[in-house]
C-alpha cells in the first residue's frame, strides 16, 4: 500500500496508482492530490489491518512526512524503529560502525556549534542535521578558518527553513560532524523483497561544479553507469541487510566510491525512493522500469534486457533548487524553456511553487554526454539568468 503526502506527487505516480490498481491509504494528505475517494483508495482502518495480517507489510511512501502516520498507526510493526535506524544519520553510523571502523564522526547539539572548537576536528569534513533532506544544511569544511563562515550559512538556512518540514523530515536540534569522502558520489533506489535480499531499481551519478560544492542540482543515469555499480550497489545492500534485518522495506542511498574502488555510504533514507518523485520517475523515462510496481508487485528488474538496446544515452535529473540568493516571494517568474534549452530531448518539466518551497521544479531530459554545454551550464549556473523579479 501508498502513504501520500506533502510536498509533492507526481502525475506519473498518480497514473501508476490508477493503472496498476496500486491501494493508496485513505489519510487526510492522500485527499489533496486525488485520492478522497475511489477503488484505489482504502481506509485508515483497514491499512491497519492489512499491516495486522502481514508478516512484513508492504508499505511505500513518496515523502518522508508520512513517517508520522507510521509511527502512529504502525507502531504494533518494526517499521517505526527500522525507519529511524536509518533517518537518523548518528544511529546509522553507529549501525554501520562494524563495516567501517576507522571512519570518523560525531554529534553535534544545536546548542553547541557557537562554542564548537573546529580547530581541534579532522578537515576537511562534513557537517549536517542528523536528521535531513535535501542536502539542507550540509556544509562541507576545508579547515578551522572556514567554519565561521560556514556557522552564520548554517544559522541562516535553517532559520530559512524550519518550518518547510516536519521533524521527521528535517530536526536541526542535532547535527552529525564526519570525514570527508574523496570519490564519486552515487544515489540508488532500491527494495528489498521479502526474502530480505537486495533489487536495485536505478542508480545515479551525483554531478558537482566543484570540490565544494554539496548541492543536489545535477543526476545523470546511463546504461555505462548501471552496468559498472549494479553489483558492487547490491553486494553493499546485503551488508546492511544482515544488520538490520529489513524486509519489503524501500529505500533511496547516497554512497561514494573512493579512487581506490572503497565504497563508502552518505546515508540511506527509508521508506521511499528519490525524494519529490524524481529518481523513480527518471528511471521510467530513461529505462521503461517503473520502481513503484517492482516494489509494490515484487518484480525484480531484468537489467540486461532493459539496457540491451540502449547505448551512451546520458539521461539526467536536474533539481531547480533556488540558488538566486532572491528571495521565492520578490520573484515574478522562471523561464523553464530557457533552463531546459540545448538538451537533446526534454522528458519532462515540472514547476514548483517557489514561494512555497526553495526549489523552482525539476527537470527531465536526455543529454548528449557529461560534458554536454547544456548540461554544464546548468550546473554551475545560480539560476538568476532564469528568473524575473518584482
Amino acid at each position: 500500500m501508498i502513504l501520500l503526502d506533502a510536498p509533492y506527487v507526481s502525475d506519473f505516480l498518480k497514473t501508476t496508482i490508477r493503472k496498476h490498481n496500486l491501494p493508496v491509504v485513505g489519510a487526510p494528505a492522500a485527499a489533496t492530490f486525488g485520492f478522497a475517494a475511489g477503488p484505489q483508495v482504502i481506509s485508515q482502518d483497514e491499512a491497519v489491518a492489512r499491516a495486522r495480517a502481514a508478516a512484513h507489510p508492504r508499505v511505500y511512501t513518496n515523502s518522508g512526512n508520512a513517517i508520522g502516520w507510521i509511527a502512529r498507526h504502525l507502531d504494533f510493526t518494526d517499521l517505526p524503529e527500522k525507519i529511524d535506524l536509518f533517518k537518523d544519520k548518528l544511529r546509522f553510523r553507529r549501525l554501520t560502525q562494524e563495516l567501517y571502523p576507522d571512519f570518523f564522526f560525531r554529534e553535534v547539539a544545536w546548542d553547541e556549534l557557537d562554542a564548537l572548537d573546529a580547530s581541534a576536528l579532522p578537515t576537511p569534513f562534513i557537517i549536517k542535521p542528523a536528521v535531513g533532506f535535501f542536502s539542507m544544511g550540509v556544509y562541507k569544511v576545508d579547515g578551522a578558518a572556514a567554519w565561521p563562515e560556514t556557522l552564520a550559512a548554517i544559522h541562516a538556512e535553517m532559520d530559512a527553513v524550519r518550518d518547510l518540514y516536519p521533524p521527521e523530515v528535517m530536526n536541526a536540534t542535532r547535527f552529525i560532524i564526519e570525514q570527508n569522502i574523496e570519490g564519486d558520489e552515487y544515489a540508488f533506489d532500491a527494495y528489498f523483497d521479502a526474502a530480505g535480499q537486495p533489487r536495485v531499481v536505478g542508480i545515479y551519478k551525483h554531478m558537482f561544479s566543484s570540490d565544494a560544492d554539496t548541492s543536489d542540482r545535477v543526476y545523470v543515469t546511463s546504461r555505462a553507469i548501471i552496468e559498472a555499480n549494479l553489483a558492487h550497489f547490491t553486494a553493499f545492500l546485503a551488508q546492511i541487510g544482515r544488520l538490520t534485518g529489513v524486509r519489503d522495506f524501500p529505500l533511496h542511498t547516497e554512497v561514494r566510491i573512493t579512487p581506490a574502488g572503497e565504497l563508502f555510504p552518505i546515508e540511506i533514507n527509508p521508506m521511499r525512493f528519490g525524494g519529490w518523485c524524481t529518481t523513480a520517475d527518471m528511471t521510467a523515462y530513461a529505462f521503461g522500469l517503473n520502481p513503484y510496481v517492482a516494489y509494490l508487485h515484487d518484480q525484480p528488474p531484468d537489467w540486461p534486457a532493459l539496457l540491451a538496446e540502449k547505448g551512451n544515452e546520458i539521461y539526467a535529473m536536474i533539481v531547480l533548487d533556488n540558488s538566486t540568493g532572491v528571495p521565492g516571494e520578490k520573484i515574478a517568474a522562471f523561464d523553464y524553456e530557457r533552463a531546459a534549452a540545448g538538451f537533446r530531448r526534454v522528458l519532462d518539466v515540472r514547476p514548483i511553487d517557489w514561494r512555497a518551497w526553495p526549489v523552482f521544479g525539476f527537470l527531465f531530459v536526455e543529454a548528449a554526454g557529461e560534458d554536454a554545454p547544456a548540461l554544464r551550464r546548468i550546473l554551475t549556473s545560480d539560476l538568476r539568468e532564469f528568473v524575473t523579479t518584482w
